[in-house]
Order: C-alpha cells, then sequence, then structure tokens
C-alpha cells in the first residue's frame, strides 16, 4: 500500500486534529492501478510554517487554510506556484466567494472545500485529488517513458544505419574516384556489396514500420480461413536462393491441410522470420526441418536447422528489440535483430508463443504455437 503525504494548514487545532483523525485511518481505491493509497498528515498553524516544511519535505497533498496569522493562504499559493513542485492544493475556506475562487485557482489550487464540512465531504475531496494526482503521475511517467523509448530507438537505428551507409559511400567514392575501373569485375563485387547493405538497411526499416505498427495497434488485420502450409511454402521458396547459394536444404513436413483463422501477412512475417534465420545462421550444406502440427485448437510451427546454435548465456537475450547474438560466427552475418521480437508479439496475437532450444555447434530449434481462433 502506498502513502500519501498530506500537510494540513490551519491555524485552528480542532481542524488540525480533526482532519488527522479521518484522514489517518482513510484508504482510497485507485482502480486505473488497482492500488490502495494511505496517507500519512504533517500538520502546520501558519503559512510561515508551512512553507519552511515544503522547503524541507515536499508533500503530495496540500490542505491549505485561506485565512491564516501573518501570511494568508494565498500568499502561500504565490510562493508554491514560483516554486518547481509535484503536489495538488486544496484551499480551505470560510469565505468561499466567486473572487476568493478565481483568485485561488490562479494561483494554482486544484480544489476547494468550504467550512464546515463534514468527514464524508473531506473524505471525496482529498479522494478525487489523491486519485487525481496518482493519474497525472502516471500519465507523466509513461510520456517520459515513450521519450526514453523514442530517443532508444532513434539512437539504435542512427547506429544500424551509420555503418551501412559508410560502406555504401565508401564503395561510390572508389567508382567516382576511378580506383575501380568500370565494368570490371571489382566493379561489379563493389555495386553487389553496396546492394547488399541498402537491403539491409530496407529490411530494417520495414522490420521497424511492422514493430511500430502492431505496438501501436494500428496494423490492420483481416482474419480469414487459410491454410498453414501455403505460408510455409511461400516462406521456403523466398528462401530458396539463399539456401541453395549455400547448399542448405529445406524440408517440410506437415499435415496434408492445417487450417485457420489468421491473417496472411502476418503468417508470412512469421514464417519468413523463422525459415530465413534457420538459412542464414546455419552452416554450409546444413539443413533446415520445417515441421507443422496440428493440436485441435492449436496449431504448432517448429523450425529446426542445423547451425552455429547459442549458449544458454546467448539464449537468455533473444526476442529483445534490436538484439543480436554478436560473436565471432555472427560477425559477418547481416539483420535488423527486431525479426523475433516482431515473430513474439505477432504469436501473442493468437493467444501464443515462441520457444527455443539451442545447443552450439549443433543448432538451434524455434518453436511456435498459435490458437486457431
Amino acid at each position: 500500500m502506498d502513502n500519501l503525504k498530506v500537510l494540513v494548514v490551519d491555524d485552528e487545532p480542532g481542524i488540525r486534529l480533526g482532519i488527522t483523525r479521518v484522514l489517518q485511518p482513510f484508504l482510497v481505491r485507485v482502480p486505473e492501478s488497482e492500488i490502495d493509497v494511505g496517507f500519512s498528515i504533517a500538520q502546520a498553524e501558519s503559512g510561515e510554517e508551512a512553507i519552511a516544511h515544503l522547503r524541507a519535505q515536499p508533500v503530495d497533498i496540500l490542505l491549505l487554510d485561506h485565512k491564516l496569522p501573518g501570511i494568508s493562504g494565498l500568499d502561500v499559493l504565490e510562493w508554491v506556484a514560483a516554486e518547481p513542485r509535484d503536489w495538488l492544493t486544496v484551499m480551505i475556506t470560510a469565505y468561499a466567494t466567486i473572487e476568493t475562487a478565481v483568485s485561488a485557482t490562479k494561483r494554482g489550487a486544484f480544489d476547494f472545500l468550504a467550512k464546515p464540512f463534514t468527514p464524508e465531504e473531506l473524505k471525496a475531496t482529498v479522494a478525487k485529488t489523491a486519485r487525481h494526482l496518482l493519474l497525472q503521475r502516471e500519465a507523466k511517467r509513461l510520456a517520459d517513458e515513450k521519450r526514453q523509448v523514442r530517443f532508444q530507438l532513434i539512437s539504435v537505428l542512427a547506429h544500424e544505419l551509420k555503418a551501412p551507409l559508410a560502406a555504401v559511400e565508401g564503395y561510390l567514392q572508389l567508382l567516382r574516384d576511378g580506383v575501380v575501373a568500370p565494368g570490371s569485375p571489382k566493379a561489379a563485387e563493389v555495386l553487389g556489396r553496396s546492394l547488399e547493405r541498402i537491403e539491409g538497411m530496407r529490411k530494417l526499416i520495414v522490420d521497424i514500420l511492422d514493430l511500430t505498427r502492431i505496438e501501436s495497434g494500428q496494423k490492420k488485420r483481416e482474419l480469414v480461413e487459410v491454410d498453414v502450409r501455403e505460408a510455409a511454402f511461400r516462406a521456403i521458396e523466398t528462401a530458396t536462393p539463399a539456401a541453395r547459394s549455400r547448399q542448405v536444404t529445406i524440408e517440410l513436413s506437415a499435415p496434408e491441410r492445417l487450417g485457420m483463422r489468421a491473417d496472411p501477412g502476418e503468417l508470412d512475417i512469421m514464417f519468413n522470420n523463422l525459415v530465413s534465420n534457420a538459412v542464414k545462421y546455419n552452416r554450409d550444406g546444413g539443413r533446415v526441418e520445417v515441421r507443422l502440427a496440428d493440436l485441435g485448437d492449436r496449431v504448432r510451427i517448429e523450425v529446426a536447422d542445423t547451425g552455429i546454435g547459442m549458449s544458454p548465456e546467448e539464449l537468455k537475450q533473444l526476442f529483445g528489440e534490436f538484439v543480436r547474438i554478436k560473436n565471432a560466427k555472427t560477425r559477418t552475418i547481416q539483420g535488423s535483430g527486431l525479426g523475433l521480437s516482431i515473430l513474439k508479439k505477432l504469436a501473442a496475437l493468437y493467444g501464443g508463443d515462441v520457444s527455443v532450444e539451442s545447443t552450439p555447434d549443433v543448432g538451434s530449434t524455434f518453436t511456435v504455437t498459435l490458437q486457431k481462433q
């Protein structure tokens, strides 16, 4: 249970004591965050004492009497308005005129409590103030978190694009300066490397767009009856040129028909990530097995390879955004580091999950389970 700090500022000891007795055992339920909030109470009998307290120990809620000896409650509000603060003020006043309300609101008061007030009125006002304060703080936290995530995304994106851009720039300079003769075998090699780098950048941008559409809920889904085998066939067909260049064989084991309701585009993304990774991280002359199974209300997809595999420590890093396993064996393999994160988020849309078993220098098996819907 969380506790909010309340400072009661009133020159009448009976008012301060009464508020303390009412609020100390009082709990406020905040439905949005499903927590109960209690209150710890401090007291001040003058505006000067209140300011001294706030300087030494900021509070969450300030219950501030309008009429005080020495400086008034409005004077305290003026001081509060000039200070960086994260609390809300409720004015307590026996002079609940429109002029007082306007003046206090301009100085930052959140609400008013007119004397004399009942314990129920006090509780209702404090509960409203506490809920507003906590929601306000949560909104700020989420906004700060969003800014931080955006900053991290831009930083990672800039880092991931910097290297291929520099490589393409270097290749083009070789052609421009005549270091590499146009039309020569070396020029063809330079152009091929440039196109490969550009393709990697394109894939990174596409993956980022897919990820943001999924997380924002803006990705339009078209759920239709599909045969999962067809998505597997398409992914295998797409990966075949890369597999053939390294003599990697791809085999499919599946029922004659495996139907479910799904978005064909989402299935394509999942299968393409699984199969292309199995080829990329395989050894020359290796094998990829794509296995589909009907589990009644679920579909199981397994993609196994005979590749470089991963250690237990490396497995723990998987499925995070922009995570790529970097070691001597993967140094030359291109990728955005987003594919598995996208795969896991898409599987979750179908009430499913992704798991992986892997042994270094033996291979990896990724298993995806999807509800048929």
